[in-house]
């Protein structure tokens, strides 16, 4: 497979990541399913954005070079048409680096929120943080202390590992296309330094 084909395979499957990790960030903001009655009711991580920005918005930009490398019909230069598509799997490469830097970004959050655990009522007035260094992830008992929203500590871990997980996804993916353009850059877009054809 040339690596323009294998970039837009790569960006296809971005695209869907991106908007998961949209929809667990938004929905982080409505604890247990239901509207918080104020903004402090929220858990502080939520507000740092890294399903909209890190994993959402800045996956968009390289899923997208990634889906246009396929079809790239560079005029080249210096008469060697190659190395219009050499230079467009090098930017690839930036674009690669961008989405490694903002799924790593919501990695590092989500990896903080679920250690530092939800924030909920732990009596009828006050709103804390009831758990401390992921004590609560191997003691289901502890998880009795959040009084209310009703089931946030199930919400919470659930939508932080999804957001997690699809987060590890893009990086890896990222990863990947920072090799293939590589291969691109220096081979040509299907694998002219193999003995194929530019």
């Amino acid at each position: 497979m040339c690596s323009g084909g294998f970039a837009k395979c790569l960006g296809i499957t971005l695209l869907p990541l991106a908007v998961l990790c949209l929809l667990c960030n938004i929905l982080l903001f409505f604890p247990g399913g239901k509207v918080a009655e104020k903004s402090e009711d929220i858990t502080d991580e939520v507000f740092y954005l890294a399903g909209i920005i890190g994993s959402g918005v800045l996956m968009v930009f390289p899923a997208l070079v990634f889906l246009g490398l396929k079809n790239n019909d560079c005029c080249g230069c210096c008469g060697n048409e190659s190395c219009g598509k050499r230079f467009a799997m090098f930017g690839s490469i930036i674009f690669a680096a961008v989405g490694v830097l903002g799924a790593g970004y919501s990695v590092i959050v989500s990896s903080v929120a679920i250690n530092h655990g939800p924030k909920c009522f732990t009596d009828d007035v006050n709103v804390t943080y009831p758990f401390g260094n992921g004590d609560y992830l191997s003691n289901h008992s502890m998880w009795d202390r959040c009084l209310k929203p009703v089931d946030i500590v199930t919400w919470h871990l659930t939508l932080f590992s999804i957001l997690m997980v699809a987060s590890l996804v893009q990086v890896g993916l990222c990863l990947f296309q920072v090799i293939n353009g590589l291969i691109g850059t220096i081979c040509g877009d299907c694998c002219g330094c193999c003995g194929g054809s530019d």
